[in-house]
């Protein structure tokens, strides 16, 4: 049998084993600890600034548990936690930080298999890339979204909710008391967001990629099933390690198709596109933008859940979760491909069942029967944006209006409500210099609240266009993602107040109604934006990052490095 990579610094009576040994048994570990056994690493991203993760202290215990019975030697180790609820400027700007975190920690240290406890929005990809780029034997356990929601005998959804609560506040139908009351009333228990927000459309990705265990993506964290999950899931690593089963063996094209349309199916969050292109960057797998469009096009959504339909993630639990999902659609997807639990997708839906088929609809009664993420073009978006249908409104999805443009976040929130506007429903709301360079981190603030004395009138949704992303428990008809972004000089950049845009999504056209000529001469007198900050991690980010359309990666850490031995210390 091939050494082990930990016995590189366990096995043998040299001095530099002595050393790695004899450091270690200072918390109790016995001698045969280092006899050979799996040594698994457990990639906790545990912080109290993190409330979606902060109950992984009692998770990573029984994960701890499943490779103990296994015959592994579990080893926890932090990573940053990149926490949506509280980090700023935004988390997105520190994802691409967390996965350097994670693949150093894997490479540098002694394990030969690596679970990642992941729960809050970044935490989830941020993992994944990390551990692609070092490809040992990898699985993911999610931790769980909270209970649902409850106001006024009514069930309200996490982030969802507080978009129409605000917008209710603004019009004048909700009263600021009504509001603080929902506050306390939304976040019920530990977990993440409990609409299919980005935290659980990335659960149900790593699920749908083959690399979690089947009911990752909807087991609530409070539920005994999610401990017994983690507890299979520590099992199982170390069966992988025996078995070498490592990332590049499941995270291939036919994978990302089906999370792809997995994805459109659920109502997954417009965030799944920049983190997938992302994943599939690090481990070396051909993904594009146009992918998206190819494999999601057809794809009907079928679950009922905020912010696309009616329902939460305990209705989708009991309903059955995503295998049912997945059985449901099953003729559109590829059963063949390879997971973590050496089976084949169809092997592991094989038995799963539909208990509610009001939350998860059969494919006649399709919530929307073209649902997953438009790729848009033309010339206001060359190398393409994006829109997801199933959170929009139909009568949107083909318009044209006269854009008022909003030159950054902060422009923005010092006019849209000012009585002097010039704006109506018809209108387009432009945002610029949002996305991954201009913000910087491309923050989700695509989703612009209206103006107030439209919302006293009755308006509810209107064509909003940016650079920038949106939260997954987000809803209307938001352009996203437009790429190349105005801070690099994108035709965005471009835009000035009184310009009509075409939008059709049918057609998958997005048109700046503005002559070549016009537009050059418009470009001749841009400036590029001072950068937020000179120095430091943001300064690094502003220099390397790509751009949308690549998965808003740095550049250099895009690829497979592999997890080779690093040289000895000693």
């Amino acid at each position: 049998m091939t050494k082990r990579r930990s016995q590189h610094w366990f096995g043998g009576n040299g001095k530099d084993a002595f050393i790695h040994r004899s450091w270690m048994k200072n918390g109790g570990l016995p001698d045969d600890a280092f006899d050979g056994r799996p040594v698994i690493g457990i990639c906790n991203t545990f912080s109290e600034f993190t409330p979606c993760n902060a109950h992984f202290r009692g998770l990573v215990e029984h994960i701890k548990a499943g490779v103990l019975e296994a015959g592994g030697l579990p080893l926890e180790f932090p990573v940053f936690s990149c926490g949506e609820s509280n980090l700023r400027p935004t988390a997105m700007l520190f994802r691409n930080l967390a996965s350097m975190d994670v693949e150093e920690s894997i490479r540098g240290n002694p394990m030969d298999g690596v679970v990642l406890m992941a729960g809050c929005d970044k935490t989830t990809p941020s993992l994944v890339m990390g551990a692609a780029s070092c490809d040992l034997p990898s699985i993911v356990i999610s931790g769980g979204p909270m209970l649902n929601g409850r106001f006024k005998g009514k069930q309200i959804g996490s982030g969802t909710d507080v978009w129409k609560f605000s917008e209710d506040v603004r019009a004048g139908v909700m009263s600021e008391q009504e509001f603080a009351n929902a506050e306390s009333a939304m976040s019920r228990s530990p977990g993440h967001c409990m609409t299919m927000g980005t935290a659980s459309t990335m659960a149900s990705m790593v699920e749908a990629l083959g690399i979690a265990l089947p009911g990752n993506a909807a087991y609530p964290a409070v539920d005994a099933h999610r401990a017994r999950l983690a507890r299979m899931t520590g099992r199982r690593i170390v069966e992988m390690v025996h078995e070498d089963l490592r990332l590049s063996a499941i995270l291939k094209r036919e994978a990302f198709a089906n999370a792809i349309r997995i994805n459109g199916a659920i109502g997954g969050s417009t965030n799944a596109v920049v983190h997938l292109l992302a994943i599939a960057g690090r481990i070396g797998c051909e993904l594009s933008l146009d992918d998206w469009d190819r494999f999601g096009r057809d794809i009907p959504t079928i679950l009922d859940l905020m912010p696309s339909g009616r329902f939460l993630m305990e209705d989708f639990c009991y309903a059955g979760g995503l295998p049912a999902v997945m059985k449901e659609i099953a003729g559109l997807i590829e059963l063949d491909a390879m997971t973590v639990t050496g089976r084949t997708v169809g092997e592991n839906i094989a038995q799963a069942e539909n208990f509610d088929p009001e939350v998860i609809r059969p494919t006649e009664k399709a919530l929307t029967a073209q649902g997953g993420i438009a790729v848009l073009r033309g010339n206001l978006a060359p190398s393409g944006a994006i829109i997801k249908p199933s959170a929009a409104s139909p009568g949107l999805m083909r318009h044209r209006g006269r854009a008022v443009v909003f030159e950054d976040i902060d422009h923005y929130k010092a006019i849209i409500d000012d009585p002097a506007l010039d704006i109506d429903e018809t209108c387009i709301m432009v945002l610029k210099n949002c996305g991954p360079k201009g913000y910087p981190g491309m923050a989700e603030v695509g989703n612009m609240a209206l103006p107030q004395k439209l919302l006293q009138k009755g308006v509810r949704d209107m064509v909003r266009i940016s650079d920038a992303r949106m939260s997954g428990t987000a809803f209307g008809t938001v352009v996203l993602h437009v790429a190349p972004e105005a801070a690099v000089g994108g035709p965005l950049a471009l835009v000035r107040n009184g310009d009509f845009i075409e939008l059709d999504v049918d057609a998958r056209k997005l048109h700046l109604d503005v002559s070549d000529a016009e537009l050059d001469l418009r470009r001749q007198s841009w400036q590029a934006p001072v950068p937020a900050m000179d120095g430091g991690y943001q300064h690094l980010y502003t220099e390397r990052v790509l751009q949308a359309d690549r998965g808003a990666d740095l550049d250099f850490l895009v690829g497979c490095r592999g997890a080779g031995i690093p040289r000895e210390s000693h």
